[in-house]
């Protein structure tokens, strides 16, 4: 068995993905979270972290607020810390400890931070990888196989508000991974707008591809369209349960950690990254921003 350690109790993930882990509902047999760590959130209070604890161990989790201790005669590290702020600290401390990590969504708060991440993890040999849900859901899939070579995408999902930081940034990346699952990488530029429903931006592409990614305000459904020039494709995310939302990402999680899989490349989410802090920038600034590379 693979044991995990779990690093944050701030996000709903750190029980959701330790229940299809190991509860009742779980879908693999090769993982086990046997540690978690918990620290004070201005995503999280306290007393809800508290009823997160009960929770995890009840399913055979020893939660401490050390770093060391949690980390300690395991085989891999699960960053799940919903304030993208602490993901490079938390990512140093992880590489220090020379175990393979996966670094729940967004990657990092600035591309400068998952620049940086990306370079730590070069040079000390690290595995890592992030990557959101959605990349996997069945519908995105499907729409992928059914539209080859796709020229034009439009994509939407929630624009949710961070306590703390960027909301584009915190939970835009949803939206912008669906686009990248599409698409694949090659951005260049994006001009965004916020208006009083979000945020919408148009991405454009080195060889001339176009997408639109809606970020929206109030509105909780995923969904989106491929097109090439033979055929376009539509869909919408099933997000009703835990179990069909996080179930094919924990599978690749375990190849992950298991079978040595690389489920994303780390330059497909820096681009993501990338992307993002475009958008953000383009809002600010009235107009188109590039695309950083690694």
């Amino acid at each position: 068995m693979f044991k995990l350690a779990c690093i944050g109790l701030d996000t709903s993930h750190a029980v959701k993905f330790t229940e299809l882990i190991q509860g009742p509902a779980k879908n693999v047999d090769t993982l086990q979270v046997v540690s978690c760590m918990r620290f004070p959130s201005p995503f999280q209070s306290e007393a809800d972290q508290d009823k997160r604890q009960e929770i995890v161990e009840k399913l055979g989790v020893k939660v401490t607020r050390s770093f060391a201790e949690a980390v300690k005669d395991v085989d891999g590290i699960l960053v799940e810390i919903n304030d993208p702020t602490l993901h490079l600290e938390y990512f140093k401390m992880a590489a220090a400890a020379e175990l393979p990590v996966f670094l729940d969504k967004p990657m990092a708060d600035t591309v400068e931070n998952g620049r940086e991440i990306y370079n730590i993890a070069k040079k000390n040999n690290i595995r890592v990888w992030s990557s959101s849900s959605l990349r996997f859901t069945p519908e995105i899939r499907e729409c992928c196989a059914s539209v080859k070579s796709p020229i034009l995408a439009n994509v939407f999902g929630p624009l949710g508000k961070a306590p703390a930081g960027s909301s584009l940034i915190w939970y835009g990346v949803h939206t912008f991974e669906m686009l990248m699952t599409i698409m694949g990488p090659g951005a260049q530029s994006v001009f965004a707008r916020k208006d009083a429903k979000g945020v919408v931006a148009t991405i454009e592409y080195k060889d001339g591809r176009r997408a639109i990614a809606e970020c929206n305000e109030g509105c909780f459904q995923y969904g989106g369209r491929a097109q090439n020039a033979e055929t376009a494709k539509s869909y919408n995310v099933n997000a009703s349960t835990a179990e069909i939302l996080y179930s094919n990402l924990i599978t690749a999680i375990s190849d992950f950690f298991v079978k040595n899989a690389v489920p994303v490349s780390f330059e497909d989410t820096f681009e993501i990254q990338a992307m993002l802090d475009a958008a953000e920038k383009s809002v600010a600034s009235g107009k188109a921003e590039k695309v950083e590379s690694l």
